[in-house]
């Protein structure tokens, strides 16, 4: 039952981490590692799916090798929140407390972004 539980919880943490690829106010990474870990302890089928996958298996690899990401993908990231800003923010009749919370909601994804450890693509 708990196998059941663990593989169903890393389906979810993986819809979403997908949907994070997106949507850049939704972070991709945290529900990687959260399904990467669901996954390891409940399917290894699955765990090995995730990691071999063309979209999330170098993402893995580098936090598991480094504990990081690389330059490019943290320059994907904060080009991808500042467009989701200005898309907001031009396409959208937004009240002044919407325009609140995307702010502040994209000064929270850039810190986590910057906050990460940058890894060296010559390291690798």
């Amino acid at each position: 039952m708990r196998r059941r539980l663990y593989v169903a919880i890393g389906c979810c943490f993986t819809a979403v981490a997908a949907v994070g690829v997106a949507l850049p106010i939704l972070p991709t990474t945290p529900f990687l590692l959260l399904a990467s870990w669901c996954f390891a302890r409940s399917s290894p089928r699955m765990f090995a799916w995730l990691r071999h996958s063309r979209l999330f298996g170098p993402l893995l690899a580098d936090w598991e090798r480094e504990r990081g990401v690389r330059l490019s993908v943290k320059v994907g990231a904060l080009c991808s929140v500042a467009i989701a800003i200005v898309l907001g923010f031009e396409f959208y009749d937004l009240s002044f407390y919407q325009q609140v919370l995307l702010l502040g909601l994209a000064v929270i994804g850039v810190t986590v972004i910057c906050m990460l450890r940058t890894i060296d693509s010559r390291e690798s």
